[in-house]
């Protein structure tokens, strides 16, 4: 049996003389109750808003992508072919060309990023989901469409409803420098606008068109600027990554999608954590309020501590019996709020209490949460860590000076 934690207990939940002492051990409580709760909560919704984010990207992103260790470009050949094909983790693959161009509707003008993309055998990502307006078509017949981002569109002023206009594609003709006639610099490719994106930051400035017609434009037909791969369900991201980087050799990098986009994953897990750190700070305040109640409630068992020291206990067993009794207080606190917390998450889920607003062309209006395992385990050791060491500094600190006056 274990003593300390015994006279812990029963010091924990017994009435004491001076009612401030039950008090403070209240607010105590309350506080590392709310600050787990909105731990709890904040890392919830911050789970949700990183779910709904990376989803978007995902939807945009290939699961891999082929792109040359130097250069922009590099031949597609019979050797990444073959192993792009007979890979049992590899769904389908498309080549990529990508260079940046003006674009010109009627007196509006903008630089933008042709994205040219080949379909048929090896199939077109479906982006209809992505779609602000208009639909995902880049070719039908001898006919070629583009679809544009949400940032082009605005800067050109792109009327989808107007057939009769088209966009005009620049690009500088390759070989040809300080020509007399200045048109003969640049190649004027036209195209007619099929769609718009919804608004997001990692596509924004792209305009996605068929393979012929980027090639055609750019003058470039052989080189692709990377091969952008699905996977076959079941297959682990990680292990077709290394797969086919040791297949590929080193003249390429094979990147996952955080690897192709490091900046957005690093600044939507900053943001989380920063938060977590803040929150947890306070949370630190909150369990400070043990020092006050632990030095109370020893000036207040000063008999006790008597009475067990005249029994042969030592001053390590009174120093763990208030060890105990700060540490239940925070453990309380705790768990009280793990549960709150969760109630709320779940409550999130079900109804929808908190919502982004009204606002037009919204993904969702209800702010998404994701509740985790991890992040219950992360609370509960953290606040236990904390006040570990403020009980054991507060016990150790109160016991000295009241055996000492003793």
């Amino acid at each position: 049996m274990n003593i300390a934690l015994y006279f812990a207990k029963r010091y924990l939940f017994s009435k004491k003389t001076v009612n401030a002492i039950n008090i403070i051990s209240g607010i105590s409580v309350v506080g590392v109750l709310v600050s787990s709760a909105s731990l709890i909560v904040i890392l919830s919704f911050y789970n949700g808003l990183e779910n709904l984010i990376f989803s978007l990207y995902s939807t945009f992103a290939p699961e891999l992508r082929v792109e040359p260790r130097q250069g922009k470009s590099f031949v597609m050949d019979s050797t990444l072919t073959a192993a792009l094909r007979n890979h049992p983790g590899v769904s389908t693959y498309r080549e990529v060309l990508q260079e940046r161009v003006l674009l010109r509707y009627g007196e509006a003008q903008h630089i933008a990023t042709i994205k040219g993309t080949t379909g048929g055998e090896n199939g077109q990502r479906p982006m209809d989901s992505l779609l602000q307006d208009g639909r995902f078509v880049l070719r039908q017949g001898n006919e070629h469409y583009a679809v544009l981002g949400a940032r082009v569109q605005g800067m050109l002023g792109v009327s989808l409803p107007d057939e009769s206009r088209r966009i005009e594609v620049f690009s500088p003709r390759k070989g040809v420098v300080n020509s007399l006639n200045p048109a003969e610099e640049f190649i004027m490719r036209t195209i007619r606008p099929a769609g718009v994106l919804e608004y997001q930051q990692e596509y924004d400035d792209f305009l996605i068109v068929s393979m012929d017609f980027a090639r055609d434009v750019l003058s470039e037909y052989e080189e692709v600027s990377a091969v952008e791969i699905d996977l076959t369900p079941g297959n682990a991201v990680s292990n077709v990554q290394r797969e086919l980087q040791a297949q590929l050799g080193s003249s390429f990098v094979v990147k996952n999608r955080e690897q192709q986009n490091p900046s957005l994953y690093k600044i939507v897990r900053t943001e989380k954590w920063a938060v977590f750190f803040i929150i947890a700070f306070t949370g630190i305040i909150a369990i400070f309020n043990i020092v006050g109640s632990l030095t109370m409630l020893v000036i207040d068992k000063k008999k006790d501590i008597s009475v067990l020291m005249g029994l042969g206990a030592g001053n390590r067993l009174i120093r763990r019996i208030f060890f105990y009794e700060g540490l239940l207080i925070s453990l309380m606190g705790c768990v009280a709020g793990l549960i709150l917390g969760l109630l709320f998450c779940l409550s999130q889920q079900a109804f929808g209490w908190i919502r982004f607003g009204q606002q037009e062309n919204m993904i969702t209006d209800i702010y998404p949460v994701d509740i985790r395992v991890g992040d219950f385990i992360l609370v509960f050791l953290t606040v236990f860590i904390i006040s570990a060491l403020i009980s054991s500094m507060a016990s150790r600190l109160s016991v000295k000076q009241t055996v000492r006056l003793s």
